[in-house]
């Protein structure tokens, strides 16, 4: 009976008996019994197999691995239909069905498909090291050492980068950046980060006990929604955003099955913040919800504008009125190009609008790694600051941050990089300077470029790109290209973006996925190509766009 063995192991292997034991062993045997029993007493000697295992089945075992096969088919646990639908509402443009049409095209590029271009150029988002930007050296430098410490004996690397190596390895466990770190991040970098507030602002006092360092920006601002939304029907919590917004906020407020309340910034005027419409929003929204967040992007994404320090004092009054709880977005806080334009931090104003404010007003403020003159995505560095937390939540939002266990180390590496720079008589000052305002500089050049071609192509008009790295351009969309898109099932801005894709091969974002007014249209691009190649791209554009107008008039 032994030849029945293996095909008896076969037979009770997919009926899920596969460890040792009475059972198993019984069961084996029961199989090579049915098929002893199946196999004819006396028969030739069958040719030999052609592939070595191969059996021979009996027409009743056929029938139960037919059966056996049936099961394994059974309808999915998860589906459309059962999965979470506040996952299947969440929308995130950035990286919505234009790019995922944009890697279509370039995978047909590869297998040699004709197109009218020969690459893609995603100026889709803020990606600086994708677009070609150099990294930070000295940067680059601390992370290395930090990653693999052996270097720090290497003459090849300067001093100041080594002590900072050290220090912040001295903060690891184990002097390792693969440990895990506290939940908040680690100490001597939440040190670093809360002197860098006191420098940046002029002295304000900043506690690192009120620092958590976060996995890049988003991180904070999601921890922080989670933990205020609350209530149900008129009572849940609602999050005022400005629109044009940055996508991460409506799909943060779906995911948590949040109030949005929208704001509209004024294009007429810049794309200023009108705190007339911020009473008008939060007016209409207490008919429906709790409005208890108000949410601020400064410098603007998409938009590109500068808040002013009296329009950062109105929204301050504001919130301290109304009992909303702040949250600025201050991840382009280096990125300011236009003259007269500057950055003013919500926790300096704040500070010195007096202590009726500042002790009362609750503010979370986010920086990151990703933007700025460093544009270190990939690493997921960030911190929030958060200020008149109660106490107890302080121990909740902790409770909460301990889920997520810790940031990366290495991202809070480098993020204590950029909260702690070379300083004057430094070796590696003024390589640092030098290669710092070269990004910045170029990016003012380039923002200029881009503001200036947009608004000589006819039918599209672009507000001054005061900073951040995006222009959001108006754009007219004639009415038979409106019709075109309805029988697509697009939003117009959207058929106007899949069309620009598909002739020229440039991937943008359109206006729909961030927000805008009622019948105007709108796409967002970076700025961060390099200067050659972002004067292609906006020829091309030139080119499309006037084409489109005569195709569509």
């Amino acid at each position: 009976m032994h030849r029945f063995v293996l095909p008896a192991k076969q037979a009770a292997a997919s009926l899920g008996f596969r460890g040792p034991g009475d059972v198993g062993k019984n069961m084996l045997l029961r199989c090579a019994g049915s098929l002893a029993a199946a196999w004819p007493s006396r028969s030739p000697r069958l040719p030999r197999p052609e592939r070595e295992g191969s059996v021979h089945w009996s027409t009743a075992a056929k029938a139960s691995v037919v059966k056996i096969s049936e099961k394994a088919s059974r309808e999915k646990i998860l589906t459309l239909e059962s999965m979470n639908p506040l996952v299947k509402a969440l929308e995130y443009a950035v990286r919505g069905p234009i790019v995922l049409k944009a890697g279509e095209i370039e995978k047909e590029l590869r297998k040699g498909i004709k197109k009218p271009f020969t690459e893609v150029i995603k100026a889709n988002i803020g990606d600086a090291h994708a677009m070609g930007q150099r990294p930070i050296t000295f940067l680059r430098q601390v992370v290395a050492l930090c990653t693999y410490p052996n270097l720090l004996d290497s003459p090849n690397f300067p001093e100041d980068a080594k002590k900072r190596a050290r220090r912040i390895l001295q903060g690891c466990r184990g002097n390792s950046l693969g440990s895990y770190t506290a939940s908040p991040g680690i100490s001597c970098i939440r040190e670093d980060v809360a002197s860098y507030v006191e420098r940046r602002d002029g002295g304000v006092p900043a506690d690192p006990d009120n620092i958590y360092l976060t996995t890049g920006a988003s991180d904070g601002i999601t921890t922080i929604l989670k933990i205020l939304v609350s209530g149900g029907g008129k009572s849940r919590t609602g999050v005022m955003i400005p629109i044009p917004q940055y996508p991460l906020y409506s799909a943060a407020i779906s995911d948590l099955d949040a109030i949005q309340v929208n704001y509209y910034l004024d294009e007429e005027n810049c794309w200023a913040l009108d705190v007339d419409e911020l009473r008008r929003s939060l007016k209409e929204a207490k008919a429906y919800c709790n409005p208890k967040v108000l949410c601020i992007i400064n410098p603007g994404n998409p938009t590109g504008q500068v808040q002013s320090r009296k329009c950062t004092e109105d929204v301050i009054h504001f919130a301290w009125e109304e009992k909303l709880f702040l949250l600025a977005d201050e991840v382009y806080q280096d990125n300011v190009y236009s003259e007269g334009c500057q950055f003013h931090s919500f926790k300096k104003i704040l500070y010195e609008m007096g202590p009726e404010y500042y002790n009362n007003v609750e503010l979370a403020s986010f920086h990151s790694t990703s933007k700025g003159y460093m544009g270190e995505c990939g690493y997921r560095g960030g911190y929030m600051e958060v200020l008149n937390l109660h106490p107890e939540i302080k121990g909740q939002l902790v409770k909460l941050l301990s889920v997520r266990l810790c940031p990366p180390v290495s991202g809070q590496a480098a993020m204590d990089v950029v909260v702690n720079p070379p300083i004057p008589g430094e070796e590696s000052y003024s390589q640092f300077i030098k290669e710092k305002e070269s990004v910045l500089n170029n990016l003012a050049k380039k923002a200029k470029l881009t503001e200036d071609m947009f608004n000589k192509i006819p039918g599209m008009h672009c507000n001054p790109l005061q900073g951040a790295m995006y222009a959001f351009p108006r754009i007219f969309i004639p009415s038979k290209a409106i019709e075109e898109a309805k029988v697509h099932k697009m939003a117009p801005d959207m058929f106007y973006c899949m069309k620009l894709l598909e002739e020229t091969g440039i991937c943008v974002v359109p206006g729909s996925g961030f927000g805008q007014k009622e019948g105007s249209y709108h796409f967002r691009m970076t700025i961060l190509p390099p200067a050659d190649k972002l004067k292609v791209l906006l020829e091309k554009m030139k080119d499309f766009h006037i084409k489109f107008l005569e195709k569509y008039a």
